[in-house]
């Protein structure tokens, strides 16, 4: 399975993916031209995130496994050779009391065949055997014995059919789809972690910007206090209390520029295959993030779509299918073992090799049988425990397939209301902001006419970049809400156009 992004790119089955045509392709973190946006962090992830590149190797595995089931019904060529000698002691003449000497023979055997099994449970074998059997019996003179032929064997009850016998081959194919689910689920992740990431990363520098900001409006009350108490109308506690809010925001901007390269760190982990400490001096340049859409969430509706998309929820569905075909393997085994067996051929007898096998071509000696072969069980313990077990499991598979629907409905919900909230959030502190930097300008105004004080003004500033920061974070919130909803519907390939093919 493999994933292409349309347009303009594909993603090979090793997840190679090529960027832009016209750019060369180049490390991850090399520092192209320009901010990085999310579009290309995206491409990038799908490209070199490890998560994503181990789980693109269990599709892989699954093929083979499944090739490994079909394989049982290959035929297969045999070849036999054996040499042995039995030596017999003879008993003691009852009359003389002498003992004659040790009968000998000695066998030389070779068998050459096609064996195989069908899918309907038929076994069957076609080729020829020879034995050269000579001994003190005959003076050791050479006897080829040939056969060739056919034998078969076909069951009547258990094993019978396609059910029984390519229940293995059903399996892999499940296997196979809970594989490709698998990959997609590390896809829907990975792609979200992203999202994640790269608004943490902008917020993160929005607020060292908005902390950097407060610390130039601090230092430039300090000047302006400074200036006011050369000429005497501002006191030196002023001065003093300003002049400890620029401290106080020096130390707000070493955590903000501490927080920015922790979660740079973090977003570097997810886009870039590097896996030295170069990672580490790499610095990444981003695009602001696109305002959040406005979106319809409505939970009842995009329920069934959650259930057609969610990978977690579709590999529930494939777990009930296997325990419902591994119940109806076991029932089969419930059945005695009745089968019909069958075999003709042809004989030959010389003293020559090509005597013997000229026989058995020429068809002179037919040899055939046919019968019935039947093996019951005393109890039945060991298949009536199987089949109660995989009852069982079916019912538990099917249990937590109902349980997963319950946990999916709350899920959306959960996440619709996070893109609600975030959305009054964005305006509610929109309004806030602006209400705050009138407020501000404000009391500047009264503080250069003497009607108020250095300590309400770095209040105030201080209230602005904190209104500032949550404006900042409802932003940044109410697109990695929108994020969470795509993962919560498994839509998120479809809405960042990445096809898996």
């Amino acid at each position: 399975m493999n994933f292409s992004v349309r347009p303009p790119s594909r993603i090979l089955r090793s997840f190679r993916l090529s960027i832009l045509c016209s750019l060369p392709i180049l490390s991850v973190l090399s520092r192209a031209e320009g901010p990085l946006s999310l579009d290309e962090a995206i491409r990038r992830a799908l490209a070199k995130n490890y998560s994503i590149s181990i789980e693109s190797v269990t599709p892989q595995i699954a093929r083979a496994d499944l090739l490994a089931a079909w394989g049982r019904f290959d035929p297969k060529l045999q070849f036999t050779y054996s040499y042995s000698e039995d030596g017999n002691p003879q008993p003691s003449d009852p009359f003389s009391g002498s003992r004659p000497p040790s009968s000998l023979v000695k066998v030389d055997s070779y068998d050459a065949a096609v064996i195989g099994q069908s899918p309907w449970g038929l076994s069957y074998r076609l080729g020829g055997s020879t034995q050269n059997r000579r001994g003190t019996f005959n003076e050791f003179v050479d006897q080829y014995y040939s056969f060739s032929g056919l034998s078969v064997r076909q069951p009547l009850l258990r094993n019978l059919g396609l059910g029984a016998n390519l229940v293995q081959v059903r399996l892999a194919r499940v296997d196979k789809a809970r594989s490709e689910w698998e990959y997609r689920n590390a896809a829907i992740n990975t792609i979200t972690e992203v999202i994640f990431r790269y608004n943490d990363l902008h917020f993160a520098k929005k607020i060292l910007e908005t902390s950097l900001r407060s610390r130039s409006l601090a230092q430039g009350l300090v000047s302006e206090n400074e200036r006011r108490f050369k000429v005497g109308s501002m006191s030196d506690y002023d001065v003093t209390a300003a002049r400890a809010r620029v401290a106080r925001r020096e130390e707000a901007i070493l955590a903000a520029e501490r927080t920015v390269r922790d979660t740079e760190n973090l977003f570097k982990q997810l886009i870039s295959d590097e896996h030295t400490v170069r990672l580490l001096a790499e610095t990444i340049d981003i695009e602001s993030p696109a305002p959040a859409p406005t979106v319809d969430v409505n939970p009842a509706r995009d329920f069934p779509v959650a259930l057609e998309n969610r990978p977690d929820y579709r590999q529930a569905v494939l777990l009930a299918q296997r325990a419902d075909l591994n119940r109806i393997y076991q029932r089969n085994q419930r059945l005695p073992q009745v089968d019909a067996v069958a075999s003709l051929g042809y004989n030959g007898l010389d003293a020559g090799f090509s005597g013997s096998r000229r026989q058995v071509t020429d068809r002179e000696n037919r040899s055939y049988s046919a019968g019935v072969v039947v093996e019951v069980p005393i109890t039945f313990a060991q298949e009536r425990g199987r089949y109660r077990a995989a009852q069982l499991t079916l019912k538990q598979a099917e249990l937590q397939r109902a349980a997963l629907e319950q946990t999916i409905v709350v899920d959306i919900g959960n996440a619709a209301g996070q893109i609600e909230t975030a959305q009054k959030r964005i305006e509610a502190a929109r309004v806030a902001r602006e209400l705050a930097q009138l407020t501000l300008d404000a009391e500047l105004k009264k503080l250069r006419a003497g009607t108020s004080s250095t300590f309400v003004v770095l209040e105030l500033q201080e209230s602005l970049a904190e209104i500032e920061t949550r404006e900042f974070r409802a932003h940044s919130d109410a697109r990695k809400a929108i994020a969470e909803y795509d993962r919560q519907l498994g839509t998120t390939l479809k809405t960042h156009r990445v096809v898996l093919e």
